[in-house]
């Protein structure tokens, strides 16, 4: 038994000292494989966000930034071209990207017009007494007033006419021997509109009048009202200003640069704010030949029936103006929305493939011609079948920013120095925020543009639209005064990246109508500010950002405060408190 049990022991030992010489014979060459497969196996465990691509960590999660949703690093590095910028599904649905076909189409341009509702002036007509003397009694004593042919209006006393009721008797004693003495006094009387049973009324009773009615010539709506009882009034002198309102004018204004588009003959289509949802139709008849000098418009004439008396003077109208380009049946034409402008310079983002778990994106620079209303003639650039980015535009574009592809405010991007693009802007944004490379100059520069931003979001949460607006134009002018050249190298380029999107949106705060409005700026606005205040990070006690889900439709919005206490900038005293810190930049 003790012999077996050993024997067991003795081949055990030996199929383990075989087993380690044929590992050793097989694996002694390299441990290269063994060290690439880690390497791999690293790699596929590092997450990061499509928007902030700086941002890597080992494990999912949401980005700190914009709390999107950390893909894995081979996510997106699909075939993407050097020029393309990758999204994924969730990166496109909080942008809300939307999507449309290029495409030819008969090309008709808008114009939209203002305009106020006015008189016929060819129906409107003085009333005037016929007769020197004192109005003793005014019959219509308002304006507004509507008065009909041959009503009496007003009673008047006038000397010159009892002495002409004289003449007339005198002369009538003597007809048969004077006839032409009688027929002159007569007619003098007729002259003062008293009609021929008035005259022959007073020849048959003897009696002079000393009081005898003014008679409506017109009829109307009384617009002015000349006199008042008891004044002397002259022969031919207005009474009132009666205007005939059974067809009215609308005025519109027309820029000069629109001028070339209208014609006599077009159809308009108006409305007027006090009647909703009630359209009007009318040709214009009429236009103006002379500029005017302050305003800059012309006015085009439509003359509309208004017999129910809808149409009243003085109603603001907005008019609609289709017209087709002259000698053009077709083109290629975009919305407005998908087009970033610089001044200089127009882009669209065009769709390309699929890449992996999303969709690659590339910047494409255009030649646009007229402007449609709220589309645009694309003279190149594009072709028809291509699909252009018509809403979240400048998500992608930020994206392409950071991801350092060419982009709207970089149409180079920037250069890498390695082959491998994914890892290198985060190493490029990484090294750029050592505290080495950014001055202090820089860092104050900075540092006092987000004190006014924060200004601008303080007014916002006490609900100040006059304020809010006053520090957004403190801010412009700030920027516009803030010098290019204390800003140096990588930071120059990232600089110069935000400054004009700022100033943009600044721009669009300023012509704002009410408060709402610079809310929906506040987003973009924020969004610039806090990726200045992260690559720059100018305050050494922090600058804490905010995030409010309900915002932007529920798709959220971010902003800076030098306080750690939640007040938030979308709705103000509404929803105070609604957000949560979601960063701390120090």
């Amino acid at each position: 038994m003790k012999k077996s049990y050993k024997t067991t022991i003795y081949i055990a030992l030996g199929t383990l000292a075989l087993g380690v010489l044929i590992g050793a014979i097989f694996f002694s060459g390299s441990d290269e494989p063994i060290l690439h497969a880690n390497e791999e196996q690293a790699e596929q465990n590092i997450w990061t966000c499509t928007m902030h691509p700086q941002i890597r960590k080992t494990e999912p999660g949401l980005c700190p930034i914009c709390g999107m949703e950390l893909v894995p690093l081979n996510a997106n590095s699909g075939d993407i071209g050097p020029t393309e910028v990758h999204m994924t599904p969730t990166a496109m649905q909080l942008a809300n990207l939307q999507t449309t076909l290029v495409k030819t189409q008969k090309p008709i341009k808008e114009i939209r017009m203002n305009g106020k509702v006015k008189p016929d002036e060819r129906k409107i007509s003085s009333q005037v007494s016929h007769i020197s003397g004192r109005l003793e009694r005014l019959l219509v004593d308002f304006t507004g007033e509507y008065i009909a042919s041959g009503q009496t209006v007003a009673y008047i006393y006038s000397p010159d006419l009892v002495t002409a009721q004289d003449e007339l008797l005198e002369a009538y004693k003597i007809k048969k021997t004077q006839p032409e003495l009688y027929n002159a006094a007569r007619e003098k009387l007729r002259n003062w509109k008293l009609s021929d049973k008035q005259i022959d009324n007073i020849i048959n009773t003897g009696k002079l009048q000393d009081r005898f009615p003014v008679i409506a010539d017109v009829s109307g709506i009384v617009l002015n009202k000349r006199v008042n009882t008891g004044d002397y009034v002259q022969r031919g002198q207005a009474l009132f200003e009666v205007a005939n309102l059974n067809t009215i004018w609308v005025m519109f204004d027309i820029y000069e640069q629109d001028l070339e588009w209208i014609n006599k003959g077009d159809m308009v289509n108006f409305s007027v704010q006090s009647l909703p949802g009630h359209t009007f139709h009318g040709k214009i008849d009429f236009i103006d030949p002379v500029i005017d000098p302050d305003r800059r418009v012309a006015s085009a004439r439509v003359q509309i029936s208004n017999h129910e008396n809808k149409l009243k003077p003085e109603m603001f109208a907005t008019g609609l103006i289709k017209t087709s380009l002259k000698n053009q049946n077709e083109a290629l034409v975009i919305p407005k929305s998908a087009v970033m402008w610089t001044g200089e310079r127009s882009i669209v983002y065009v769709k390309m493939s699929s890449s992996g778990s999303g969709y690659n994106f590339m910047m494409r620079e255009v030649i646009l011609g007229p402007v449609l209303g709220d589309s645009y003639v694309v003279k190149s650039g594009l072709k028809e079948g291509e699909t252009i980015v018509t809403n979240g535009t400048f998500s992608v574009d930020a994206a392409a920013q950071l991801a350092g592809k060419p982009s709207m405010m970089n149409p180079e991007g920037i250069v890498t120095t390695t082959g491998h693009d994914h890892g290198n802007m985060g190493n490029k944004i990484k090294e750029n925020n050592d505290p080495k490379n950014v001055s202090n100059s820089e860092r104050m520069a900075i540092y006092q543009l987000i004190q006014q931003y924060v200004l601008l979001k303080d007014a916002l949460v006490n609900d100040q639209f006059d304020k809010s607006k006053q520090f957004a134009n403190g801010l412009y002018t700030q920027i516009k005064q803030t010098e290019m050249s204390k800003f140096t190298g990588q930071e120059h380029k990232v600089w110069m990246q935000h400054n004009s999107h700022i100033l943009s949106i600044l721009s669009q705060i300023q012509e704002a109508e009410n408060i709402g409005q610079v809310r929906n700026s506040m987003k973009p606005l924020s969004a610039h500010f806090i990726i200045l205040a992260r690559y720059f990070s100018p305050h050494k006690r922090g600058i804490f950002v905010f995030r409010c889900p309900m915002a932007d439709k529920n798709n959220g919005a971010d902003w800076l405060s030098f306080e750690e206490e939640v007040k938030n900038p979308y709705y103000g005293a509404s929803m105070l408190t609604c957000g949560s810190l979601i960063d701390t930049i120090k």
